[in-house]
């Protein structure tokens, strides 16, 4: 999988899985967010920005990167 397209396409990704987004405020920057997904808001199946994800914690971003399910 390359590492730049993981975050673009909604079959990567799941609840549960942790991921780095980047909020819109911080799109400029590209300070990224670390957390896990709760739900996935994006409904296409691809993004080229990224699929749009809402975390545990209530934070929406784009999913940027994603790492290892959480256990």
């Amino acid at each position: 999988m390359n590492k730049a397209q993981d975050g673009q396409s909604r079959n990567h990704i799941r609840p549960g899985l942790q991921v780095r987004i980047v909020q819109k405020k911080d799109q400029k920057s590209g300070r990224l967010t670390e957390g896990t997904v709760h739900e996935i808001l994006t409904g296409s199946s691809f993004h080229p920005h990224g699929i749009k994800v809402r975390l545990t914690d209530g934070t929406v971003g784009r999913v940027q990167e994603i790492g290892r399910p959480e256990r």
